[in-house]
């Protein structure tokens, strides 16, 4: 853990959540920073500015064979994050662009121009088998930037043109201004939402996912969903032991009341750099906190900080993970949560591109 010393410069980037940017696994060498003598340490930083880098993806749908996943294929309409979670697992994917899992990844951002046309190329392919896939994976398909981008309503658009079924995971209230072509598709099966909640707390929430939607507006996209007819969970992710564990059952309640059917929930884990991310983050904002919180992550993780493990690396072991798996199965049952289930969608509705009314339709 570094010292408080080396935070302080970091300390006032305020909006983001990472302290700092250090260089990703793959990089060769790594910086040092050092006091010249001249007070130049001390001197307040210019803010970090968000850069938007159109990326020439050559395909746009990600095939996963992980056994404690529930879904086969995805897409990611962006990498890297502005909602800049610091405990954001996708953060050291960055470093396979050369760039920082800290900083950059919440401020240098990639979105794919071409996802709607590589969606239908994908789409067309003959040997094409229709299974649902999920948007947001691996970055939040409704990050502020999608208000510009528009790249996630165009991804929806085409999979609402060949009627193939989706769900969607994210953090972001943004999500309410495509109801009006989620609803359409919900009345066939062909959609489920997830909106992640990881704290009620609004000053915690302040630090922690600095840039992403408060709990009022998440509530609020799961109420508007719902009442368009929607079907939309509640992701309690990441369950951060001493610091968010205790709200499991209030944000619950607080989902169901909402409108959520369906509800599941992930322990905190920290791969790569984002183990050292963390802990600098615990020691800027809860370092009277710190050490607890450590202590109760390495009861989850075997007595380590993270254990990738299929089947472990999500819900945790031991004493503290049981736990919490039986209160969150308790909490469910008196809200009247769906756990354990898969959404069952409707597949028998596609119609790949070049077939159907929209191919008659250009003769």
């Amino acid at each position: 853990m570094g010292s408080m010393s080396k935070l302080t410069r970091s300390a006032a980037r305020t909006g983001r959540g990472a302290a700092s940017n250090p260089p990703g696994r793959f990089e060769t060498t790594r910086p040092q920073l050092e006091d010249d003598g001249w007070g130049s340490i001390d001197e307040e930083l210019p803010p970090f500015e968000t850069t938007v880098t159109p990326e020439p993806a050559r395909t746009i749908v990600s095939r996963n064979r992980s056994p404690d996943i529930p879904f086969e294929q995805s897409i990611n309409p962006y990498r890297g994050c502005e909602h800049g979670c610091i405990y954001c697992y996708a953060r050291p994917s960055h470093a396979y662009l050369n760039l920082s899992p800290g900083l950059d990844f919440e401020t240098k951002l990639f979105y794919k121009q071409d996802a709607a046309r590589l969606l239908e190329q994908e789409l067309a392919k003959p040997g094409y088998v229709c299974s649902p896939i999920t948007i947001g994976a691996n970055t939040d398909p409704y990050q502020p930037i999608e208000k510009q981008y528009r790249v996630t309503r165009s991804i929806i658009e085409v999979l609402a043109k060949y009627r193939h079924p989706f769900s969607i995971i994210t953090k972001g209230a943004l999500i309410e201004r495509d109801v009006d072509l989620l609803a359409p598709l919900a009345t066939d099966n062909l959609v489920h939402a997830f909106v992640s909640v990881t704290t009620l707390d609004n000053a915690l929430k302040r630090t922690l996912e600095p840039r992403a939607s408060s709990p009022a507006a998440r509530l609020r996209a799961i109420r508007t969903l719902s009442a368009a007819g929607v079907p939309v969970g509640v992701m309690v992710a990441p369950v951060i032991p001493v610091l968010t564990d205790s709200e499991l059952e209030r944000i619950l309640e607080a989902a169901a009341a909402a409108g959520a059917r369906t509800a599941g929930y992930v322990v905190l884990r920290l791969p790569y750099e984002l183990n050292a991310l963390f802990r600098e983050w615990l020691e800027l904002h809860e370092p009277l906190k710190a050490k607890h919180v450590l202590t109760r992550l390495n009861e989850l993780h075997g007595g380590r900080d993270y254990d990738s493990s299929w089947g472990r690396r999500q819900s945790g072991q031991g004493v503290y993970a049981e736990l919490l798996r039986q209160r969150f199965t308790v909490a469910c049952a008196r809200f009247g949560l769906r756990t354990g289930e898969r959404f069952v969608f409707n597949t028998s509705l596609f119609r790949p591109p070049g077939s159907g009314p929209e191919q008659l339709a250009l003769i």
